[in-house]
């Protein structure tokens, strides 16, 4: 499936599932083959069960979130679930639709349509979805606690900062709640192109402020404490003759390393910027919309055609790539042990070893395919498959 084809949004219209960009008539890439290689590692599954009908073939970045010993994870149908995270046992779950549908925010949506989330923070888990409905769960429980709603789809997941939650919606704005009582706090507006990738990333945050790319080739600083922007700064400025080769979108996480930020664009750049002033220290040309992951002095990127790199964070200098994926629809990367690890369309999640860039494991999970970022804590990866199967995986 060509790149571009991740669901856009243009004057207002909405391709809502990856099939619909399936019947372009522009000639799709080819997809690679499986590779062959020799495994010198062999994962293996501890557990695995399953929540809803999982995401479907929708545009999702829904992936399980890890703490408080639990596995929290939600569907697309407004399930969400919590696991006990050393044997996979369901502890609780809910259902948006049975608490929000009839007489609530929910009655004349679609369904949940749950798209954004799972974070877990302040012994609430919160959930978001393409209503704009934001909810605040008990984590013990999965009772609600309190919901609320943003200005437009909420497509990734929030960010808590101590007393405040924020989202990122898909007007561009980043909407401030209070992490307690769900009461609006500010919202921050960022401008919008007329086209742009269907998707957002989430905020990180630290000092004070949260970091959030923009969908018109942006990072911003703002101000936790008034909802300011302390400073915007391009890393990519638009170009082209058309909305479609002007789209330099920072739908990622931007990654915060010392008193650097790291970000990558689509049709743009990967760059390093000061915390402080957002001045630009380096920028080299790559297309992403996938999250930047991080190790040692590397940082680890998939572009828009499922290439793999490693790129010294210190100047932008490319270490290696793997082309041998190529356009298998890759998840973000993740760093696990001196592997980094991806998965891809068909349900395969590959270990690459993080110095040399060569494939020397892989399992696979689910059929359905593996599409949102893995993720790794205390030793194990945790996946969330297109049908809602979670499955957590370790190395002997």
């Amino acid at each position: 499936m060509k790149s571009w084809c991740k669901t856009l949004v243009a004057c207002g219209l909405v391709v809502g599932t990856l099939a619909g960009c399936a019947s372009s008539d522009v000639d799709e890439a080819p997809v690679s083959p499986l590779p062959d290689i020799t495994p010198s590692v062999e994962p293996s599954i501890v557990w695995d069960d399953s929540v809803g009908d999982g995401v479907g073939d929708y545009y999702s970045k829904l992936h399980p979130a890890v703490r408080y010993g639990k596995i929290f994870a939600a569907s697309r149908d407004g399930k969400v679930a919590a696991f006990d995270e050393k044997s996979g046992d369901e502890v609780w779950k809910v259902d948006f639709n049975d608490l929000f549908g009839d007489d609530g925010p929910l009655k004349e949506t679609q369904g949940a349509r749950l798209a954004a989330g799972v974070t877990v923070a302040q012994n609430k888990v919160f959930v978001g979805g393409e209503s704009g409905l934001l909810v605040a769960l008990d984590v013990e429980t999965g009772k609600p606690i309190w919901h609320t709603m943003a200005g437009g789809e909420l497509l990734s997941a929030p960010t808590v900062a101590e007393d405040t939650v924020v989202v990122h919606s898909s007007t561009g704005a980043l909407d401030a709640f209070n992490v307690d009582t769900g009461a609006k706090l500010w919202s921050y507006e960022s401008a919008l192109p007329n086209l742009t990738l269907r998707g957002t990333g989430s905020a990180a945050y630290a000092e004070g402020g949260f970091f959030v790319g923009t969908a018109d080739g942006k990072v911003a600083v703002v101000i936790k404490s008034n909802g300011q922007a302390a400073w915007e700064q391009p890393i990519y400025v638009p170009k082209g003759g058309n909305e479609f080769s002007r789209m330099a979108d920072v739908d990622m996480t931007p990654v915060l390393l010392g008193e650097n930020i790291y970000a990558v664009s689509y049709n743009g750049n990967l760059a390093s910027l000061e915390m402080r002033s957002g001045r630009v220290v380096w920028s080299r040309k790559y297309s992403s919309f996938d999250e930047l992951a991080a190790g040692g002095l590397h940082l680890y990127l998939v572009d828009d055609h499922s290439n793999i790199y490693a790129v010294d964070r210190r100047n932008g200098l490319e270490v290696w790539s793997n082309t041998q994926l190529a356009n298998r629809q890759l998840t973000s990367p993740a760093v696990y042990r001196g592997y980094v690890v991806v998965g891809d369309f068909e349900g395969y999640l590959h270990f690459i070893d993080r110095e040399t860039g060569t494939i020397v494991g892989r399992i696979k999970v689910d059929g359905s395919g593996l599409f949102s970022q893995p993720q790794v804590v205390d030793d194990k990866i945790y996946v969330q498959a297109r049908s809602g199967e979670i499955a957590a995986i370790s190395l002997p």
